[in-house]
């Protein structure tokens, strides 16, 4: 996967870090609770003008965009959960499949190619907004940078995962949706979203309130090295939340490289496995538990594997659900006990 690879990650990193909003914001698993209100696009002036620093670059907007194309899944998402399909024009590049909730709006969507699209079918779109899921999105060296694209008078966005100086990712998370939110103006929409996440990550923290943390590797790809979870991005935080300790957590970056002799060195007793791409979790296992190398390693000896789809672990709407389902993987008679009659 192009966009993660670790120079990639390293030039992210780079970014100006900013995420402040300049204007005060205006007030879906339980989270992804269907919407009542109907409307399909933020197409109304309340909250506007509204200008918002992101990753570095300063928008103001006076208005809502109105045709966005959206690269990377979880941002793709992020617009699906707010009700604006309608205002895209185009996507690409998903890493696994998009929620059953999502299929309809998605498949009403033109995908503009299964990765990136070239700067040229970018504009044969004709958007005047792009929402990019990593850095990569916008590489200069492609033609897509935010400058280049500022020069034809198109807006974008750039998911914070990448960029954020925030040491709690969940919060991140809240402010990028809050500042989506506010861009296409459906801020009321944004705080409820907000409000259900917070309450379901509440509950999950008082299931887990006595357990004991399960050292995790979390296992992105890789065979001379593991590609892994560092302890910038939202995997680390959710890990954390799921009841686990990431066991690369200083690895200052949101993905990144490990040794095998480290994994080995820091007896992971469980592996996530992120599922996504052409290699299957039964291949990725393989790769794991014919490794001579990790034979001792306690989460290899006792085959105690977790799963989460790819776009779980990254910056979008689905993280408040994923830190259950990874929950009950590592913690399964936490989750039952919460369940008894």
């Amino acid at each position: 996967m192009p966009r993660r690879t670790p120079a990639l990650i390293a030039a992210a990193v780079l970014l100006p870090l900013a995420l402040t909003a300049c204007s005060t914001p205006a007030g879906d698993d339980a989270p992804d609770a269907g919407r009542t209100d109907g409307r399909k696009t933020g197409a109304n002036s309340d909250g506007f003008p509204y200008t918002v620093t992101n990753c570095g670059v300063t928008t103001t907007y006076q208005a809502p965009p109105e045709r966005v194309v959206t690269m990377n899944q979880h941002v793709t998402e992020i617009m699906l959960e707010l009700g604006l399909a309608d205002s895209l024009v185009g996507t690409a590049y998903l890493d696994d499949r998009v929620l059953p909730k999502y299929a309809k709006d998605y498949a009403s969507v033109p995908v503009l190619a299964k990765e990136y699209p070239s700067y040229e079918q970018l504009l044969a779109a004709n958007p005047d907004f792009v929402y990019g899921g990593y850095a990569t999105a916008f590489a200069a060296g492609d033609g897509r940078s935010r400058e280049a694209l500022e020069k034809s008078g198109i807006e974008t966005r750039l998911n914070t995962e990448y960029c954020a100086e925030d040491d709690t990712p969940m919060d991140t998370l809240y402010q990028e949706v809050r500042e989506v939110g506010r861009t296409f103006g459906v801020a009321d929409r944004a705080e409820a979203w907000i409000e259900r996440a917070e309450a379901q990550n509440a509950a999950i923290a008082k299931r887990l309130a006595n357990v004991d943390p399960v050292p995790v590797f979390a296992y992105d790809s890789g065979d001379r090295t593991a590609f892994t979870a560092g302890g910038k991005g939202i995997g680390n935080e959710l890990i954390e939340r799921a009841g686990g300790t990431n066991v690369f957590a200083d690895l200052d970056k949101t993905f990144g490289d490990a040794s095998w002799e480290n994994v080995v060195a820091r007896k992971p007793e469980a592996v996530v496995i992120y599922d996504y791409g052409s290699t299957t979790v039964a291949q990725k296992k393989k790769r794991l538990l014919t490794d001579p190398a990790l034979a001792d390693v306690p989460a290899i000896r006792n085959k105690r594997f977790a799963v989460l789809p790819l776009s779980d672990a990254v910056l979008g709407v689905r993280v408040p659900a994923a830190v259950g389902r990874l929950a009950a993987q590592l913690h399964p008679a936490a989750e039952t006990a919460a369940t008894a009659p």
